[in-house]
C-alpha cells in the first residue's frame, strides 16, 4: 500500500504519460490512466490530479488561461525540468521503470510494438536487437507526444486521418541529440507537408506562419498550386501542449530552409 507521497519514479511515470495524452483526455475515466493507477498502487482519480498538476506547469497550457490545478510540488518541477534537459533518458527510463513494475524481463513487452514490428525484431540478436528495441520506443513515444499535442491534426492542412500523418523533427534527428524526443522539437505534419518541410521547401516564421520557398511559389504544378499556394502566410494551428521552440524553428529557417542562402 502507497503512501500519500509521490515517489520521483511514479511522477517520472505520470510525467511520460502526460506527455502523450491530449490535454482533453486528462481524467480518471481513462483507461490508460487507469492502467498506470494500477501500476504504481494509486488511484485513478490521484493521477488524473498529478496530470492536471503538470498541466500547470506547460506554457501551451497557461497561456490560454488553463491553468491546470496550480498546486504543482517542487518533485513535480524537478522531473519537469529534468526530462526537458534529455527526453532521450525520459523515454528509455520509463521503459526500464514500467518493465521493472510489470516483472518484465524483455523489456519489448512495454514498448507497444504491434506483431509486424516484433517478428522483425525477432530477427535481430544480442547488442543489434536492443538498440533497435530502444529507437523504436524512442519514435513511438516523440510521435504520440507530437500528435496528441496537436490534436491528431496536421497543423498546416487539418488533416485528421492517423495513416497519413507525421510527427517531424524541426530540428533534424541527427542534429541535436539533446532535443530528438523533446515534443517542442515537433510538428505534427501530413506526409506531404512533412516531406517538404524536411526538404527545406516550406518554413515557418518566429510568428509560426507558413513560408514556402521560391521553387514552390513558381511552379505551375497543379497539386502545388492549389495545396501549398494558398497555406503561405497562414499561421499554423497551435498545439495544445509543448508551443514548437523558436530557436529550433530559427535554425529551421536559417539552416535547412533552400531560401536561407537568397
Amino acid at each position: 500500500m502507497t503512501t500519500s507521497r509521490w515517489t520521483k519514479e511514479q511522477l517520472k511515470l505520470a510525467f511520460h504519460l502526460y506527455c502523450q495524452l491530449p490535454f482533453g483526455r486528462l481524467h480518471s475515466r481513462n483507461p490508460e490512466i487507469i492502467q498506470l493507477a494500477q501500476l504504481i498502487g494509486r488511484t485513478p482519480s490521484a493521477v488524473a490530479m498529478k496530470l492536471v498538476n503538470f498541466a500547470s506547469l506547460d506554457p501551451a497550457i497557461t497561456s490560454t488561461g488553463r491553468a491546470g490545478l496550480g498546486n504543482a510540488s517542487a518533485l513535480d518541477k524537478e522531473v519537469w525540468a529534468e526530462f526537458h534537459a534529455d527526453w532521450e533518458k525520459l523515454a528509455l527510463e520509463c521503459l526500464l521503470l514500467n518493465a521493472t513494475l510489470r516483472n518484465e524481463v524483455d523489456s519489448e513487452s512495454v514498448a507497444e510494438l504491434d506483431s509486424a514490428e516484433l517478428a522483425e525484431l525477432q530477427d535481430f540478436f544480442g547488442e543489434t536487437k536492443r538498440v533497435l528495441t530502444e529507437k523504436r520506443v524512442k519514435q513511438h513515444f516523440f510521435r504520440r507526444a507530437v500528435l496528441s499535442s496537436y490534436r491528431g491534426r496536421c497543423c498546416i492542412s487539418g488533416l485528421s486521418d492517423a495513416r497519413l500523418l507525421m510527427a517531424s523533427h524541426i530540428m533534424p534527428w541527427s542534429y541535436d541529440k539533446k532535443n530528438r524526443l523533446n515534443p517542442s522539437n515537433g510538428l505534427c505534419l501530413s506526409a506531404i507537408h512533412d516531406k517538404a518541410f524536411d526538404r527545406g521547401l516550406i518554413t515557418l516564421s518566429d510568428d509560426h506562419e507558413v513560408m514556402l520557398s521560391e521553387q514552390l511559389k513558381r511552379s505551375d504544378d497543379v497539386f502545388v498550386v492549389n495545396i501549398f499556394l494558398p497555406v503561405e502566410g497562414r499561421k499554423i494551428e497551435m498545439p495544445e501542449k509543448f508551443i514548437p521552440n523558436l530557436a529550433f524553428i530559427s535554425h529551421h529557417r536559417n539552416k535547412i530552409f533552400v531560401d536561407a542562402a537568397v
